[in-house]
């Protein structure tokens, strides 16, 4: 099969969809690869790295995305990019369409084959190929959330950490998942006083267990909810519902009852964002103020950490992406569900219950897709 490899163009993107060692093992199984010049500049992987791997070098985007069979990408492909995709090619990439009507229906029109990040799963329940950007992100959180407690960033002017007769901040982290569970390691690890709250008894035992005591545990109701953003320094959304727009678990009411000052770092703006006067940011422009309140809503904040968060992504998703390359589709979906579960888009049908459900859309059935048939 033939690979392709496009630059990213989202605001302030650096990943790049296949490192030089996917590269490496792509070719070794008999595929051809074909990189746009520059794609891997972010990471540091110049041209020569891609070439040494065994990739062919194309001169610009158009030259990919006419000729791939499989175009593999790390961010949502922007309009430049979704007017080029054709029917019957597969794009593997992060899509998160459920707050995003615009994109879905370029795909839709494109009558490409879209298979999201996000909504692959694993035998244990869990997003194995958003997990690693999820790690990424709950870490990140906090070191922007303390960056953006500093005066000069318009702050409250807090020390995370705090210092001997000062305590530390107060964080509260709404959603104990994967990047709630990885936000709180680093909180804590910087003497913040971190509270954590979900709707999951189990979640909510385990993270008891592994702090030993050292955070706060508190079921999600709306009164915990509530006071707890009302009285933390900093606050970390951090819920998911995979597939699905994210609730609106902080209202602007809640707002009124902060320091200002105060920061929100919203993880779930991909989703949609769990705060209700969130809205998409970049790393250009990364927060804005609301009330007083510092909101931090970058759509790709492991951009920002591109060399590691591309290899992280990618020791991730090359096995998928060997499944595709190896079976095409959709004999590599019919083979393994989990795969399949991927599936957003095909034959200009939005196939993800929850997605469809997000868009008002009624989905085409994932048998019915997986049959070649729902007008491909």
């Amino acid at each position: 099969m033939l690979i392709g490899v496009p630059r990213e163009v989202k605001n302030h993107e650096y990943r790049v969809g296949l490192v030089p060692a996917s590269v490496r093992e792509l070719v070794g199984h008999g595929h051809r690869v074909l990189v746009e010049t520059g794609a891997g500049a972010g990471t540091g992987f110049p041209d020569a790295a891609y070439a040494a791997a065994g990739a062919a070098i194309a001169p610009n985007a158009a030259g990919v995305f006419a000729t791939a069979e499989l175009v593999v990408k790390v961010k949502e492909p922007q309009p430049e990019e979704w007017r080029q995709l054709r029917p019957g090619q597969l794009l593997f990439t992060y899509l998160h369409l459920a707050p995003d009507p615009e994109q879905t229906r370029g795909l839709m029109e494109s009558r490409c084959t879209a298979i999201a990040y996000e909504t692959v799963t694993s035998p244990e329940g869990g997003l194995p190929l958003l997990a690693p950007m999820s790690e990424v992100a709950g870490r990140m959180a906090i070191q922007v959330g303390a960056r953006c407690l500093e005066k000069e960033m318009g702050g409250a002017g807090i020390l995370l950490s705090g210092v001997p007769g000062v305590p530390g901040a107060r964080v509260a982290i709404l959603g104990g998942g994967v990047v709630g569970s990885n936000a709180a390691r680093i909180a804590a690890g910087m003497r913040a006083r971190v509270t954590v709250l979900d709707r999951s008894a189990r979640v909510l035992d385990a993270l008891d267990r592994e702090f030993a005591g050292h955070i706060a545990t508190l079921f999600a109701t709306t009164e915990a909810v509530e006071q707890a953003v009302t009285e933390a320094d900093l606050v970390i959304g951090a819920v998911l519902v995979p597939g699905a727009a994210a609730p609106k678990l902080v209202t602007r009411a809640m707002l009124g009852g902060m320091r200002p000052g105060s920061v929100l770092v919203d993880v779930a703006i991909d989703q949609g964002g769990c705060f209700e006067t969130s809205r998409p940011t970049t790393h250009a422009e990364p927060t804005f103020l609301v009330d007083g309140i510092i909101h931090y809503c970058v759509t790709n904040m492991p951009g920002a950490v591109a060399r590691t968060s591309a290899v992280a992504l990618n020791n991730a998703t090359l096995p998928f992406i060997l499944q595709l390359a190896e079976k095409g589709f959709p004999r590599a979906l019919a083979e393994n569900a989990h795969l399949a579960q991927g599936l957003n888009v095909f034959g200009g049908r939005v196939v993800h219950p929850a997605v469809a459900a997000a868009l008002g859309e009624a989905p085409l059935p994932l048998a019915t897709a997986l049959a070649g048939c729902g007008g491909a």
